[in-house]
């Protein structure tokens, strides 16, 4: 199994033979403005180019869709995207939208099996209880995903998250073996975070000891204030680097396959 951080929550995920891009965000530097609301919205998205060509990316078997927000699907992803490509979504009100837009295959993600590689939805929370009493509408519903295989470590890709109960079931259900984290700690003032930060990362490491995370959604957005320098420093002085890839863009992990 490889995964590749390509930018923001955009990953390559190698796997059983298969290749999957995951959360594609595809525009140039600052192609969008920031975020209304949130923190340095000021600045134009995305924050950083993508480390490979997008020919590159688009040499995949299969794309998963967690949710349908701008810094995970965004224009560019909907026009650049095959229109033939398996798509997975995390519901039917997405899986009709990416229809809607001219994609063939689209399927939900809980249940499917694709060349052997079962995949499974999870829940997530997309903010504390205050920011989705506030802004519940606008964050929406969304999904995380698990990849497994027999002859692979059990994968979970948490999504856009916080820690929460959604969260510590999934990981007592699945016993992931590799867990990826969106921890860059987007922020919306005043009501703060809507994914998780270095403390929730350090409460998934203690709920799922037996697990290698890689931490990802660093450094893209306008609204994640966490850097990578300051969540290794965290890291350090929590004895978890050990445990813990804090993966540059572009940047591949690889874990040995389960014969």
């Amino acid at each position: 199994m490889h995964v590749q951080q390509i930018r923001n929550a955009t990953l390559v995920i190698d796997y059983a033979g298969k290749r999957f891009l995951v959360d594609p965000l595809l525009a140039g530097q600052g192609a969008y403005p920031g975020f209304a609301g949130t923190a340095n919205s000021h600045l134009a998205n995305p924050l950083v180019g993508l480390p490979v060509s997008l020919d590159a990316l688009l040499d995949v078997d299969a794309v998963v869709v967690t949710h349908l927000h701008a810094d995970h699907w965004d224009e560019a992803a909907r026009r650049l995207v095959p229109r033939g490509l398996p798509l997975f979504a995390q519901n039917e009100a997405d899986a009709a939208a990416l229809r809607a837009d001219g994609f063939a295959d689209v399927r939900l993600i809980d249940g499917a099996v694709f060349e052997g590689i079962a995949l499974r939805r999870t829940g997530g929370q997309h903010g504390s209880d205050q920011v989705m009493a506030v802004i519940g509408e606008r964050m929406g519903e969304v999904s995380g995903v698990v990849f497994s295989h027999p002859i692979e470590p059990t994968l979970y890709v948490a999504g856009d998250t916080v820690w929460n109960r959604h969260v510590e079931d999934s990981l007592a259900a699945w016993k992931p073996d590799v867990v990826v984290l969106n921890c860059g700690d987007a922020q919306v003032p005043g009501l703060g975070a809507i994914i998780m930060d270095q403390h929730d990362l350090a409460r998934v490491a203690q709920a799922a000891p037996q697990a290698t995370i890689i931490a990802s959604h660093l450094e893209a957005v306008n609204h994640c204030v966490l850097t990578r320098a300051a969540l290794r420093g965290f890291l350090d002085t929590e004895g978890l680097l050990g445990r813990v890839l804090v993966p540059e863009d572009g940047e591949v992990c690889e874990f040995a396959a389960c014969l």
